[in-house]
């Protein structure tokens, strides 16, 4: 899609009544809705963190901003990701920390980003992190600086490869919680994406096809 056509509809975004956890199901790994109904969130306090699905012109064409994770001893290593992280004292809200975590892991400033609204939060058993994900497009191009030591790339997702049911696939993983099982995910060229950033996806594309 051009990407003057994308910001076309983002008035529509604003205001459509997102889909949320019926989204999320399509890409939650077997057992996770299970796993988190059963938690007592009285008891149970999370961590917070935000993220920034991204979008921005490349070759006036609208692409999505992904990176993968570095490798480290974690349970998200190596994954891709939206850029984002955990919330700080010093942030004012959830939006701020995602994009500020945005600019510290991929170099585009506050200045350059327009935040669309927020999504549905995803819980992350694995890690107890409850995670905040915030529309945002960049109206030029961008020049990306990678934080080496938390992104290992940076993955440029086509809007039309994005919305393309083909991509949609099942395929073994291991799991901290699950052992070895088949999971819903998006092939994204060599790339599987799937846990909650695919569950964040699901809910994007789900209301993309609600006003497009």
């Amino acid at each position: 899609m051009h990407f003057e056509e994308f910001l076309k509809y983002t008035p529509k975004i604003q205001n459509v009544e997102l889909p949320a956890t019926q989204s999320h199901a399509k890409m939650a790994p077997a057992n996770r809705l299970d796993l988190i109904k059963a938690i007592d969130f009285s008891k149970v306090t999370p961590k917070q963190a935000a993220v920034m699905m991204l979008f921005y012109p490349k070759a006036s064409q609208t692409h999505l901003a992904l990176i993968l994770r570095t490798s480290y001893n974690g349970v998200h290593s190596s994954q891709i990701a939206f850029p984002g992280g955990k919330v700080e004292e010093y942030d004012t809200d959830l939006s701020q920390t995602a994009l500020r975590e945005t600019h510290e892991e991929i170099g585009i400033h506050p200045n350059h980003v327009n935040v669309i609204r927020a999504f549905t939060e995803v819980y992350i058993p694995p890690s107890n992190f409850m995670v905040y994900p915030y529309l945002g497009y960049s109206n030029s191009e961008l020049e990306f600086v990678l934080q080496e030591d938390e992104v290992a790339g940076l993955v440029e997702f086509p809007f039309a490869d994005f919305m393309n049911d083909e991509i949609i696939v099942n395929n073994t993983m291991k799991t901290s919680y699950a052992g070895t099982i088949e999971v819903p995910g998006f092939q994204v060229n060599e790339h599987f994406v799937w846990g909650a950033t695919a569950m964040m996806l699901s809910e994007l594309k789900d209301t993309l096809k609600l006003v497009l």
